[in-house]
């Protein structure tokens, strides 16, 4: 069974942020020299019937569009592995976390992250508290109790599941953080990634 170092299950904004930050954090700080990660899509997120025309540097597109670019962009790390399947299992704690697809593949990993979006949680084995979401326009939807994104040593929520307004711009902010949050707690300080220009 492959092991990774930190397992993100949904591929909306908060999923791939969160995926795109731990990975380019490669060649930025020793402690990430030969992580790697996996980050696990279904088919359908809710940015794929979106129109975005109020997000801060970005050209009014479709949603669907643009997700197609970021999974392109996160598809370019190197340490980090897109695959799309459907999550029906997960348990474990930190440093051992073990997931399985609906297809019966299983992964294992240090950290898991879930950024599976407010409609429902449907993953079985996992010990958390689903709650109705606290900034939902609308009634029914929910998240998983969560303190700062995390639910408990190792196990992260980022995005709508986390309890973020359903706005582009909050969902992926929240899975920088979650990213930032890991990044911090492998270095024993705060640590953000930042990238800069070269200077030839």
């Amino acid at each position: 069974m492959e092991k990774y170092d930190v397992i993100i299950v949904g591929g909306g904004p908060a999923g791939l942020t969160c995926g795109i930050t731990l990975a380019s954090a490669n060649g930025k700080f020793p402690f990430v020299e030969g992580k790697k990660y996996l980050l696990i899509y279904d088919e359908y997120s809710d940015l794929d019937k979106a129109y975005l025309k109020n997000v801060p540097g970005i050209e009014p597109t479709k949603g669907k569009e643009l997700l197609e670019k970021i999974r392109k962009q996160a598809s370019s790390y190197e340490n980090l592995h897109l695959k799309q399947g459907k999550v029906v299992k997960a348990s474990g704690e930190k440093g051992n976390f073990r997931i399985e697809l609906e297809n019966g593949e299983k992964f294992e990993g240090n950290y898991l992250v879930i950024a599976t979006g407010f409609h429902k949680f449907d993953i079985e084995g996992l010990d958390v508290e689903v709650i109705p979401h606290r900034k939902s326009p609308r009634p029914g939807k929910i998240m998983i109790k969560n303190e700062d994104g995390k639910v408990k040593d190792g196990l992260y929520v980022a995005g709508l599941v986390a309890g973020e307004p359903s706005m582009y711009a909050c969902a992926s902010g929240s899975g920088a953080e979650v990213a930032c949050d890991i990044l911090s707690e492998w270095a024993g300080k705060i640590v953000v990634v930042h990238d800069v220009p070269d200077e030839s």
